[in-house]
């Protein structure tokens, strides 16, 4: 019988012994490779944090005290400690793969992004303060998350304010692929010191202390010669900015931790204590490649077939970069998930991985398209929405050509409302001097990509995750901008042309999965084919399809268009409601926006019975 049979609250994890923590932590992480592998979820990165998340529940009162994970993919342990089954993980009906607060009172911040959990410990910190109460507040940080810019406003601001609150610095040498940067760096130098090895040996047998003296910390063993004073080294780089720097500890050793916390929550100031962790710890192949095990996919027998726009990219810009010395390819963390790996391999010194970054990596390509060079940035859509400003002020005032490689746009499935694709049209169409493509296929995307070489202004080129649409030949290497492509042509028998204009290959499969309408590759999102949409009469009707929020997206700049010229044009426009999505399921989201098949198709039979 597995202890968590018994925790279905903080209180029941609380009578649990310390002296089971061990066989608690097993329990823990066979749970979470069982439901990883049957429904799919973030693996390595919980599995690494397991020891630690047992520490803070024990050493924390949950009824009061607030912990906030970042990034919040790592909080699996926390959801079992707290009650909750993982069963259904990441799927409608099941828990949620972040922390989420409508699913439970102990998740007290939505964390699905980087880098902001210091932001929110210090807000949550100073209202507690106003309010006159003494909770604790705790954020756990991994080092991957500690390069985005976010968190050093935040430590700069927490240093002045000598708020109180604990940092969590989670080290496992690894974002989602492995860390880069001077900061990466400063830490492998603190987890190697020679000072941390010393103490972790002698401090090793620690069971009680006496509390904090200035600087110091007074450890006692078992035995009074084993006494160690230190613990807070000089000239550190979290001392700097106003932290009480502890550690580097051993973020499996569980006793060590619980005392650490203990101990932490004595002082007045704020804190960091800087643990190193194992990510993937208690899986060979997860530890061996926790790049490759941080996301997994629930195991299933189906094969179906599926083309990966990210492999598409990457090949291609592999190809262009030998050609024109000029490419260069930008990342914030995402190589392997954007399909630059191989890129990263033949031209390191014109790949530059920023870390947890975007607004930086917007910027830097800016500074390099500037210079004379040809920027590719590689981004899920749910994260450049960390860089509007910069894509606005940085790239598009100057008409730079900076191209934007916009994965996983659209609805996103499993990952949630924090991660939907769903607003970057949206958001881009509302900034000038910025074209806006969408490839049906992974021959389109290749034929852009190719193109986009010789244009001269910001360029964005949005796909989701991959394509079920074989190559149509449609991918001509000119005239994408302000160009549509027919894809079927139907005549209507009965009078008035119905028409779907679909953005993007997902659109394009559900548009042509129906019949009586002829179906229109909208590949031109902005700016759009006004050649096509005047050639139409005031009976056609038309319905625009995207893969996208309705309010400020491509269908309102085609009712825009029509307000402008011709008022009188019958148009329906589809695509999510202006609300989040909080769905996780792609094909339940479709058919809630009306966007699949079979909603569109009896749109069609309606509209031929009007």
């Amino acid at each position: 019988m597995s202890f968590l049979d018994n925790i279905k609250s903080p209180e029941d994890f609380k009578k649990v012994s310390v002296k089971d923590y061990p066989e608690l932590a097993t329990d823990v992480r066979a749970k979470i490779k069982e439901a990883v592998g049957t429904y799919g979820g973030h693996l390595a990165s919980n599995l690494g944090i397991v020891e630690a998340t047992i520490a803070l529940h024990k050493a924390f009162d949950l009824s009061q005290d607030k912990i906030i994970w970042d990034v919040g993919h790592q909080c699996y342990t926390h959801k079992l400690l707290t009650g909750r089954a993982l069963d259904g993980l990441r799927h409608n009906g099941g828990v949620s793969g972040f922390p989420k607060p409508s699913e439970s009172q102990f998740d007290c911040m939505t964390s699905g992004h980087s880098s902001t959990s210091l932001s929110s410990a210090l807000g949550l910190a100073r209202a507690r303060d106003l309010r006159g109460d003494k909770n604790h507040i705790v954020a756990v940080i991994g080092d991957g998350a500690l390069s985005g810019g976010m968190v050093f406003e935040a430590l700069n601001d927490f240093g002045s304010s000598k708020t109180k609150a604990i940092i969590v610095l989670n080290d496992n040498k690894m974002s989602i692929a492995k860390n880069v940067g001077a900061l990466s760096t400063y830490l492998s130098h603190l987890r190697a010191s020679g000072r941390y090895r010393n103490f972790k040996r002698n401090i090793k047998k620690a069971v009680s202390a006496l509390p904090f003296f200035g600087d110091t910390m007074i450890y006692w063993t078992q035995k009074a010669k084993d006494r160690v004073v230190g613990a807070l080294w000089p000239s550190n780089v979290f001392e700097s900015y106003g932290f009480k720097y502890f550690g580097p500890f051993d973020g499996h050793n569980t006793e060590e931790l619980i005392a650490t916390f203990s101990r932490a929550k004595k002082i007045n100031t704020p804190v960091l204590i800087h643990i190193i962790t194992q990510k993937g710890r208690g899986d060979a192949d997860a530890m061996l490649r926790p790049d490759e095990y941080h996301g997994v996919s629930p195991k299933t027998n189906k094969k179906a077939v599926s083309y990966e726009f990210g492999a598409a990219l990457g090949e291609t810009l592999s190809e262009l970069a030998g050609e024109d010395k000029r490419v260069v390819a930008v990342t914030a963390a995402m190589e392997q998930g954007t399909g630059l790996t191989d890129f990263a391999s033949r031209y390191p010194k014109r790949f530059f991985d920023v870390g947890i970054a975007e607004q930086h990596a917007v910027t830097l390509c800016a500074g390099l398209a500037t210079g004379g060079m040809r920027p590719y940035f590689a981004v899920y859509s749910t994260f450049l929405q960390r860089a509007y400003d910069q894509v606005m002020h940085d790239v598009c005032i100057a008409k730079l050509p900076v191209t934007f490689c916009i994965d996983r746009a659209g609805a996103i499935g499993a990952d949630g409302v924090t991660h939907q694709g769903i607003y970057d049209i949206a958001y881009l169409s509302q900034i000038p001097n910025m074209t806006i493509l969408a490839p049906r296929d992974l021959s389109e995307l290749k034929a852009m990509l190719k193109w986009s070489i010789n244009f001269d202004g910001p360029l964005a080129i949005r796909y989701p995750r991959n394509t079920k649409l074989e190559a149509s030949g449609t991918g001509q290497p000119n005239g994408f901008v302000g160009s549509w492509v027919i894809e079927r042509k139907e005549v209507s028998k009965n009078g008035g042309e119905k028409y779907i204009v679909a953005v993007g290959s997902r659109m394009i499969e559900q548009a042509m999965g129906t019949k009586g309408a002829t179906i229109v590759n909208a590949r031109s999102v902005k700016p759009l084919d006004t050649k096509f949409l005047s050639s139409l009469k005031d009976n056609d009707l038309l319905i625009t399809m995207e893969d996208g929020v309705v309010r400020g997206g491509f269908g309102s700049a085609v009712r825009e268009y029509y307000s402008a010229t011709k008022s009188s044009q019958k148009i329906i426009t589809l695509g999510y409601e202006d609300s989040f999505l909080d769905d996780y399921d792609v094909s339940s989201s479709l058919k809630s926006a009306g966007l699949n098949s079979d909603s569109v198709q009896k749109l069609l039979d309606e509209c031929d019975q009007m």
